[in-house]
């Protein structure tokens, strides 16, 4: 590998030092057509190969931009193919370093179809091994499938990624919106999960990588040097950011989130809990800042860009056997037009994704659970193996004010005031679903970090009997 290539660069900045063992270098184009026989072609474009992370064995390609722009030939897939092929009989990530000008029109069909089976490799590999991709300078048109066939993206903050370019959509232009910049897929498309400079970028692959497992049949685990019974000082004041509540219960006060620009009603993520890896989920109303000031208020109720993260983060968990831990704070459904359109569709997919997962799954109710957001978002009906509520919580079909306005329609204000303090005892209380079997412990909020280490640690050998079907519809 030329060190001195952009390609091998990247590589060196995301592996351990000298730990990368390059694989097909003397691979060139072999097509003819235009005389790109008379081009150099060193590694036809790409540099692929092993090495390590923090002692974590992955499998890495870097398009080369100085070799006919990155661009993917028929040798050049074939190299990546390759990779994923070792990948698969090992069982270890890959990592797509992706700077590319698209497919090689040189070599048309040939490049076209060679593309398509790195798609199948990517879709074979598919909650069998992680597959992390980053993107520098350019990704479009079919190029972009391969960071959305990934698990995770990382993009750099002066890339471009897109389907089609800004000035090939009528009417628009990169002034009106850059659909190809990092901040539009990330915060509107929800195409990728974290944007940064490229030491940024590097430092979090890396970062991301450890707490993965290598495979689908491994764990990833550290030792905990962290107080397992370790109260959780002032998390009662961050039961709106739950992103600040989540690092306060991890493992020396670690969390990783993926997506964290795009649906900030929803977080996701991962943390660890007595040294092992937990994907999270949990609903946010506010944002705080640095120094604990609150800087966006959001309603705490779900929405369908919210709803869909959530979906696809509980399936990656699930594929890769990694528990489950929720905080549920949901009081209902966003009410907007554009949300209707698809909220149905994604609440049912992340109703069947909690039902399916056959991982550990621990809940803790912070807030509100209302109605069916509350039963959707990791409830009891839907295979929670332990449900907590901080004695603060509040578990019922509505809130008490409507509620009493629906029971006590056409009386007075003092009737319907009364009716809900009544309807607040006996039907939202934490105490009432506890009784009924929903809530399985009250606590107090300092103390969820110790539960919810026991409950993992009790269902560490959790078994489930699935029915016998090739997969969902849903």
């Amino acid at each position: 590998m030329s060190t001195t290539s952009k390609a091998g660069q990247r590589i060196a900045s995301v592996l351990d030092e000298n730990s990368f063992v390059e694989i097909g270098a003397s691979v060139t184009a072999r097509a003819t057509d235009f005389n790109l026989n008379a081009s150099d072609t060193p590694s036809d474009g790409v540099v692929t190969g092993y090495g390590v992370i923090d002692g974590n064995l992955v499998y890495i390609y870097s398009q080369d931009p100085s070799v006919l722009g990155g661009s993917i030939g028929e040798m050049h897939a074939k190299k990546i193919v390759n990779l994923y092929d070792l990948a698969l009989k090992v069982g270890a990530p890959v990592i797509g370093l992706i700077d590319s000008t698209g497919v090689r029109l040189e070599e048309s069909m040939d490049a076209l179809n060679a593309m398509g089976e790195v798609y199948a490799q990517m879709s074979l590999a598919s909650g069998i091994v992680p597959q992390i991709t980053a993107v520098f300078g350019n990704c479009g048109g079919g190029l972009s499938v391969i960071p959305a066939l990934s698990d995770f993206t990382f993009m750099e903050d002066k890339a471009k990624m897109f389907v089609n370019s800004p000035d090939a959509i009528t009417g628009n232009n990169a002034s009106k919106c850059d659909n190809s910049a990092a901040g539009f897929q990330m915060s509107e498309a929800g195409n990728v999960d974290f944007v940064g400079d490229e030491a940024s970028v590097y430092a979090g692959i890396r970062e991301l990588v450890t707490v993965l497992p290598g495979n689908c049949e491994s764990t990833a685990f550290d030792d905990c040097e962290d107080d397992l019974n370790r109260a959780c000082a002032n998390i009662s004041g961050c039961v709106g950011d739950t992103s600040v509540a989540l690092s306060i219960i991890a493992d020396n006060g670690q969390f990783i989130e993926t997506k964290a620009e795009y649906a900030k009603d929803m977080v996701t993520g991962f943390i660890k809990l007595n040294g092992d890896t937990v994907g999270v989920i949990a609903n946010r109303s506010e944002v705080l800042d640095e120094s604990g000031n609150s800087i966006e208020k959001l309603d705490n109720v779900l929405s369908a860009r919210g709803l869909e993260k959530a979906s696809a983060f509980v399936k990656f968990c699930d594929a890769f056997e990694i528990p489950i831990l929720t905080l549920t704070n949901a009081a209902g459904f966003v009410s907007c037009m554009c949300g209707e359109k698809r909220l149905a569709r994604e609440a049912a997919v992340l109703t069947a994704a909690f039902a399916s997962a056959t991982v550990p799954k621990v809940n803790v109710i912070i807030g509100k659970a209302f109605g069916s957001a509350g039963v959707i978002m990791n409830s009891k009906a839907l295979g929670a193996d332990m449900t907590f509520a901080w004695n603060t919580a509040k578990v019922g079909t509505m809130d008490s004010k409507l509620a009493a306005q629906i029971i006590c329609d056409g009386k007075g204000s003092d009737a319907i005031a009364e009716c809900a303090k009544k309807y607040d005892e006996l039907q939202n209380g934490v105490e009432s679903a506890a009784r009924r079997g929903l809530v399985d412990t009250v606590i107090a909020p300092e103390d969820t970090r110790k539960y919810v280490i026991g409950a993992f640690d009790m269902l560490y050998t959790k078994a489930v009997d699935i029915p016998d079907k090739k997969h969902a519809a849903i």
